[in-house]
């Protein structure tokens, strides 16, 4: 928690415009207090543009580790992901035929581009779902092959709604969002966000017990009480809000809901009582400071998320498989 709070101190006091932490705190405190704001553009930068900015990175960190640490135990495969399911892909899509054909506005059927993303990751699930019980019984690694091709077919089927954007700058725009972006964080986009990573992480640490059970195997756990097939499909709608939500305001960031579970699990274990809501502040505390270096790494130009995530977690997680492998060796 304090690391929490230092790295969102930290991300509202960096940028192009450098505010002082003593400065940071004052506005905040004045704000929340309800007293009037100062005059002037550093209380504009710090409690309009970066506390919404910093907030929603956190939210969405914490939201992609709690769902990747779900994923990993519903398929007993540590690396399964929202991405490598193709859930995120679906909500991709979702959130992009939502900007595309209007449904941002009302126009697709009165889904908005939250409620588009989340439809696409439950279709997507329910596809990839499907595909692998087929035939009978579950494999896991028929789960994540299916994922993978689902994924694909879903991430073809997003680029060719990207080139059918209206304009030039729309398309631009798109892409970008898709790669990861926190740029558009206000105020009001952060309520939504915020009581569906608290419900979801809610939900889940209710499901901790079941979650432990279910990394024996499904008779293992069905021989302690746990109803296999309705936890599977409770915490499949579960993962499918988080990630059809998380899409939409953050556009696709990969890799913190596959590695923050490893790290975590480096330090506590694999009990999910502890697992889940040591996910969820480690994936906070990393988007926070992965969307501060993304602000301030090169002038005059932002980087997308998704891209930082990649060239930090890619490495990382190799060298945990490499630690993994040293050690079964």
């Amino acid at each position: 928690m304090v690391a929490l709070l230092l790295g969102l101190t930290a991300a509202v006091s960096w940028g192009s415009s450098h505010v002082a932490v003593s400065e940071v705190w004052s506005t905040v405190g004045r704000r929340m207090s309800g007293r009037a704001a100062r005059p002037g553009t550093q209380d504009l930068i710090v409690w309009q543009l970066r506390v919404p900015r910093a907030l929603l990175a956190a939210l969405v960190g914490a939201g992609l580790g709690v769902v990747g640490t779900a994923v990993q135990a519903l398929v007993r495969n540590p690396l399964a992901d929202p991405y490598l399911l193709g859930i995120s892909n679906g909500a991709s899509l979702g959130a992009v035929a939502a900007i595309v054909l209007g449904a941002g506005t009302g126009g697709l059927i009165g889904l908005g581009v939250s409620g588009a993303a989340f439809a696409g990751a439950l279709v997507s699930f329910a596809l990839v779902w499907t595909i692998a019980r087929r035939g009978g019984g579950f494999s896991p690694l028929r789960l994540v092959l299916a994922g993978v091709a689902i994924g694909q077919f879903l991430s073809g089927f997003t680029s060719f709604l990207v080139l059918q954007a209206g304009d030039e700058q729309q398309t631009r725009g798109v892409l970008f969002w898709l790669m990861g972006s926190l740029g558009g964080a206000q105020w009001r986009s952060l309520a939504v966000p915020a009581a569906v990573v608290v419900l979801g992480l809610a939900v889940l640490q209710g499901r901790a017990r079941a979650l432990n059970a279910l990394l024996m195997g499904d008779e293992t756990a069905a021989a302690l009480g746990v109803d296999v097939v309705r936890l599977r499909r409770e915490m499949f709608v579960v993962t499918s809000v988080l990630t059809g939500v998380l899409v939409s305001v953050s556009g696709a960031i990969g890799f913190v809901g596959l590695l923050v579970p490893h790290l975590c699990r480096l330090v506590v274990g694999g009990d999910h009582r502890r697992l889940l809501p040591v996910s969820a502040l480690t994936g906070a505390v990393l988007l926070v400071v992965v969307d501060t270096v993304c602000r301030t790494a090169l002038p005059d130009q932002e980087l997308p998320v998704g891209v930082v995530t990649a060239l930090l977690g890619a490495p990382a997680l190799l060298f945990l498989l490499n630690r993994r492998l040293e050690s079964s060796g």
